[in-house]
């Protein structure tokens, strides 16, 4: 750090893109911090700007602001109160300076004075910065789609810390994401703009690309890929944001031989109808274990009818348009599997491939070869 009679750093930013780089990085800001200095943002000058940095030890975000700066320095302070306190004020130039004497850091904006004690840069862990040479990049708005059908999907109990992870193949020109728990998998494939060799494949903990879907831009840009040599860190980089995350060790399961390579009945309905039907019968299906029964054609319906039963409450019937191929079967599920799952298809129709009662059930986007759905079936009394 350069001290210069006693001022460490001095630069200006505009408010407003103060506000939106915290609110970036505050994202992986620990809230149950077992170190003081983890509770902060560390603010370093850094390509005639400013770069924030946050990190939670499992994931560790950098994003840099334009500035100007007058003085080279670096001083971490409390994510919180800085965030609360740029937020509230005016979209205005604000001057930070920071006196090595006191580690203080001095906010002024307009007529707002305010200084904050800090604690050393030195004190904050190192996160990594994108490298030069990506292995490779992926448009933007592809991968969030994809992150969005598998994330939901991995499991959230730390019991098997694997599962809480999302396993991540970079192979040739595409890229693979798997989540399991103990009654799904979703599985999506996506292409890369150049080609990763040798294969790559890693679990990234599904708490970093939930992150990560949260700070990447709706549009069609690359996002460049970093993974460490060692294979202990990913590292993702898009508009002068990076985000980093440590990756869960540990062999995830083979679960390609428990995706059906076939099946006796296939019905395709529209999404939305689908999802409003398993909606209704899910609140029925509170009070009997979330259990709903779906069943195509049959004598009931020639589409698809999805019912619940609670004794005590009464009971739920939604008749929906369906075409149908195959023979009429009927399966049980947990509701809450297959909302999640349709909440989350990128598609305008979804097909529901089933072998009988007691087999896994398939449910894909009509016309979207890149990503399947496994729920397991619920074993019921009739």
């Amino acid at each position: 750090m350069v001290v210069k009679d006693e001022v460490g750093m001095n630069v200006s930013v505009m408010q407003e893109n103060l506000a939106r780089g915290l609110g970036v990085v505050g994202r992986a800001v620990s809230s149950r911090a077992t170190l003081p200095v983890l509770a902060n943002v560390l603010l370093k000058t850094e390509n005639a700007g400013l770069k924030l940095t946050a990190t939670n030890l499992e994931i560790g975000i950098n994003c840099w602001v334009p500035g100007k700066v007058t003085d080279e320095g670096e001083i971490t302070v409390p994510a919180k109160l800085l965030t609360e306190l740029v937020s509230s004020l005016p979209n205005q130039r604000i001057d930070l300076q920071f006196s090595a004497k006191d580690r203080t850091l001095k906010v002024t904006c307009g007529g707002s004075r305010s200084s904050i004690k800090g604690i050393e840069a030195d004190e904050f862990p190192v996160v990594a910065a994108i490298g030069d040479t990506p292995i490779t990049s992926a448009d933007s708005r592809t991968l969030r789609e994809a992150l969005g059908e598998v994330v939901f999907a991995a499991a959230s109990d730390e019991s098997r810390p694997i599962l809480t992870g999302v396993l991540t193949r970079l192979a040739g020109d595409r890229m693979t994401l798997a989540a399991a728990d103990n009654y799904r998998i979703a599985v999506r494939g996506l292409a890369l703009a150049s080609p990763v060799s040798p294969e790559i494949t890693i679990v990234v903990p599904a708490r970093s690309y939930a992150e990560l879907m949260r700070i990447m831009p709706d549009a069609e840009e690359p996002i460049e890929i970093t993974v460490t040599p060692n294979k202990s860190q990913i590292l993702f980089h898009v508009n002068g944001i990076d985000l980093v995350s440590r990756l869960i060790e540990g062999q995830f399961p083979n679960y390609e031989p428990v995706i059906p390579t076939g099946h006796t009945s296939r019905a395709v309905l529209d999404r939305e109808a689908f999802l409003a039907g398993a909606r209704r019968a899910s609140i029925f299906a509170r009070d009997s274990a979330n259990i709903v029964k779906i069943e195509i054609g049959g004598e009931a319906a020639e589409g698809v009818s999805i019912t619940a039963h609670a004794a005590d409450i009464g009971d739920a019937a939604d008749a929906l348009e369906a075409s149908i191929d195959g023979q009429p079967t009927s399966i049980a599920f947990n509701a809450r599997y297959l909302i999640d799952v349709l909440s989350n298809l990128g598609a305008e129709q979804a097909a529901l491939e089933l072998s009988g009662p007691l087999a896994p059930g398939v449910i894909r986007g009509v016309d979207k070869d890149d990503y399947v759905h496994v729920i397991m079936p619920v074993r019921t009394a009739s």
